[in-house]
């Protein structure tokens, strides 16, 4: 019975694979799918490696209005952090970057040496470790002996607010994964529903002559995930053309931050997983779907 079962699968759904709409709303569905779990892990990536950069950064900044005194306060201050054993790299910022850095705010006569706007030097440090309370209290009160207009800033709070705005990202993209996933579900419950009402008197008769709800079921199962198959891989293509066409637009943004957050291998491989998991999704989706159904109906 069971392999006549399948034969007469054709019958109970008879329409040919793509030509009804259910595999293109699970294009759709896995395309949109697949760009929001992509965009979801290079934030993470983009995160992660923006925490590594800065990890034990420091900026100082020794405001002084006096070029002599600013430029003696500040060779001082590098002098005493080479000399520390907690802190592995010092630089102090050249006065042409510092000036390449606020020209779009102030413009090219707000910067130089013919500026009347004083303007900090600036020193990036790295420590060994992390940043604590303790060890930025410790530096500052070092540097307020031999530069007392230095400032002692970390890195990372400078970034708390961007990498608080790239978390609530992260769980906006978790979210749309989610909504995505149980729209598809939805999607093909009533895609089978609708199935088994066209075909209901089909259905009887193959009861008639000995068939259990679950072959039927498997008859709507496989269906189901054939058109899940050629759903999720046309809609995986698309998101990919969709991908690589926003990766090289921020890419010829040649920013460092955005920089770190490229897809690693490992992405990669969970992106190309979502087809998989869309057709594992329909087909327990119409087997609950059909086997409810089928003891309410008969």
């Amino acid at each position: 019975m069971t392999a006549r079962l399948g034969g007469d699968a054709s019958r109970i759904l008879p329409q040919a694979r793509l030509s009804g709409p259910m595999p293109w709303v699970i294009a759709i569905m896995t395309a949109l799918t697949v760009i929001a779990l992509a965009g979801g892990l290079a934030l993470a990536n983009l995160a992660d490696n923006a925490r590594a950069e800065i990890s034990g950064g420091l900026t100082v900044q020794v405001v002084e209005a006096e070029p002599a005194a600013r430029d003696r306060q500040a060779e001082n201050a590098v002098a005493l952090l080479n000399n520390r054993d907690d802190v592995a790299e010092v630089r102090r910022v050249p006065e042409e970057e510092l000036a390449a850095l606020i020209e779009p705010w102030l413009g090219a006569a707000g910067t130089g040496s013919t500026s009347t706007i004083p303007t900090p030097a600036l020193i990036d440090v790295k420590l060994r470790g992390a940043v604590t309370d303790a060890r930025l209290a410790d530096l500052g009160a070092a540097l307020a002996r031999v530069a007392p207009a230095a400032r002692v800033d970390a890195q990372a709070s400078w970034l708390a607010p961007v990498f608080g705005a790239i978390s609530s990202l992260q769980f906006l993209a978790l979210g749309l994964v989610l909504l995505l996933a149980a729209t598809s579900a939805a999607a093909v419950w009533l895609a089978a529903r609708s199935a088994l009402g066209a075909n209901r008197d089909t259905i009887e008769v193959i009861h008639h002559l000995g068939g259990t709800d679950g072959q039927i079921a498997s008859i709507f199962q496989r269906s189901i995930a054939m058109d899940a198959l050629a759903g999720g891989a046309a809609g995986l293509l698309m998101a990919l053309a969709a991908i690589l066409l926003l990766g090289q637009q921020f890419a010829g943004l040649g920013s460092g931050l955005v920089a770190g957050g490229g897809l690693d291998p490992m992405d990669w491989i969970v992106i190309a997983a979502v087809p998989f998991a869309g057709v594992i999704l329909a087909m327990l989706t119409a087997r609950l779907t059909v086997v409810a159904a089928l003891r309410k109906m008969l």
